[in-house]
């Protein structure tokens, strides 16, 4: 079976945690390595996170590394009201005993891009930091990524401010550098991403395998659900890893897409020109700096659960 190959920048929270298990257990994707980055929490957490779940997941061998402590501009924002104050539910996992890539992320996603036989899909789940300063240290080997598939933003309403997405409106200049570099995007966001989901039934039936990623999700479901009060509780970042294998569960369409990077109520806001062809024909206003993205707006929500599921628990009937 031919595999894609995958390099994740993630911020771990709970949800990230779902989409790194999906990616180090599907056998069409081949993950060549984890970058980490200041979002969800701060990014020494993001790091030990993404150990335990590369531990759990049983992908001890893929390469992370460190990224950004802080956006390109103004201070973090983290999201420990869902997360916890450690990304990860509070849970108090063990560490893990491995060591991260003495290389920065931005090295690393250079280096593996470079060594890449086939072109690389990038899949960022976090704020876009570490990508827009890959984009503008390493130009030459930016141009040999096949595109990037990214979980942020929205054609439609926010969850940070009423009008931003929390991945973007924690760093929208670096949101802004990305989407104007000119590499395909796939924008998997708010319009999509609370639908796929898990339950408590759902993290009952992964506890009787006897392996430890699925046992690992279980612990995660439940906690997020007693954390949250809410069931089920989304799968997030994962959507947009399911996106780069099985595009065929999803319904995309193009926009012509821009950052909000003003200081005002609109902050971090991905507007998307969603006129009709003929009402951008006679209006002159168009978009400044806009660039044409495949935007996620619906999906097949019990493929899309499915498919987790059987990735994660090898015996899930």
């Amino acid at each position: 079976m031919n595999s894609t190959p995958v390099i994740l920048d993630v911020d771990t929270g709970i949800d990230d945690a779902f989409a790194i298990l999906f990616a180090a257990r599907h056998p069409s994707i081949k993950l060549l390595g984890v970058t980490c980055v200041d979002g969800n929490t701060n990014v020494a957490q993001v790091v030990a996170n993404t150990l335990q779940v590369l531990d759990a997941a049983g992908a001890a061998d893929i390469p992370v590394a460190r990224g950004a402590i802080r956006p390109l501009l103004g201070q973090s924002q983290y999201a420990e009201y869902v997360h916890g104050e450690d990304g990860m539910g509070d849970l108090g996992l063990p560490p893990s005993q491995r060591s991260i890539d003495a290389r920065s992320a931005i090295e690393l996603i250079r280096d593996l891009v470079n060594e890449s036989k086939e072109p690389v899909t990038l899949v960022p789940l976090a704020p876009l930091t570490n990508i827009a300063l890959f984009l503008r240290a390493f130009p030459e080997s930016a141009k040999k990524l096949k595109r990037i598939v990214l979980m942020g933003g929205s054609a439609s309403a926010g969850n940070a401010t009423p009008a931003a997405e929390f991945n973007i409106w924690h760093d929208p200049e670096a949101a802004a550098i990305v989407f104007q570099s000119g590499i395909p995007i796939t924008m998997y966001g708010l319009d999509v991403f609370m639908r796929p989901g898990a339950t408590s039934e759902n993290a009952a039936q992964l506890l009787k395998s006897s392996e430890p990623a699925p046992q690992f999700a279980a612990t995660l479901i439940q906690a997020f659900i007693e954390r949250l009060h809410v069931s089920p509780i989304t799968l997030g970042d994962y959507g947009a890893v399911a996106c780069v294998i099985h595009p065929e569960l999803f319904t995309t369409e193009v926009f012509d897409v821009v950052v909000d990077t003003s200081q005002g109520p609109a902050r971090g806001q991905t507007i998307c020109d969603r006129r009709a062809p003929f009402l951008k024909s006679i209006e002159p206003n168009d978009l400044t700096d806009s660039a044409a993205v495949r935007v996620v707006l619906d999906l097949d929500v019990e493929a899309v659960e499915q498919l987790w599921f059987k990735t994660i628990d090898k015996g899930w009937l």
